[in-house]
């Protein structure tokens, strides 16, 4: 049996706005830098295989599943998981219209879906529920549903 050892890599990523070096073995994934080395546990860990998108983040301002992705390929990438989206210990838009809408039970899923939604806010104008249900469609969650998580990220829309 033959046993590779895999290689440790300098990397350089900004995270939640502030830059951060770290050494990584090249096989792990972002969902592993995220949690394990940057110790940021908002952003969950589902399947391993980007089935249920709860481990999403956005690097370089997109959503992206963080469990298919390895660490080497965001060096240099700006990453936002959800501790970095309230401000001055102040809830996001999304995240008060998730809490108003009723749209949280569990928590497991609920990172990415803000994300996702913040994302959609910032990038897209004009927002409808068919577009809104197409962009989570990659999300599951068990408990709420989709309808009231659709309902608050188009009332967050409302407010940009």
């Amino acid at each position: 049996m033959v046993w590779r050892r895999w290689q440790l890599r300098s990397i350089t990523v900004k995270v939640n706005g502030a830059e951060r070096k770290v050494e990584v073995e090249d096989n792990r994934t972002l969902l592993w830098l995220i949690r394990e080395k940057l110790k940021l546990k908002g952003t969950k860990h589902g399947c391993d295989r980007g089935d249920c998108g709860i481990c999403t983040v956005l690097v370089n301002n997109a959503p992206v599943k963080s469990c298919l992705v390895l660490a080497p390929e965001v060096d240099g990438a700006e990453i936002l998981t959800i501790e970095g989206l309230a401000k001055n210990g102040s809830l996001s838009p999304i995240q008060k219209s998730l809490i108003k809408h009723g749209a949280l039970q569990c928590g497991i899923c609920t990172a990415a879906f803000v994300l996702t939604g913040h994302w959609l806010i910032q990038h897209e104008n004009g927002l409808y529920r068919k577009r809104v249900a197409e962009a989570i469609d990659g999300i599951l969650c068990r408990c709420t549903g989709y309808r009231q998580i659709i309902d608050a990220i188009l009332d967050a829309a409302k407010e940009k």
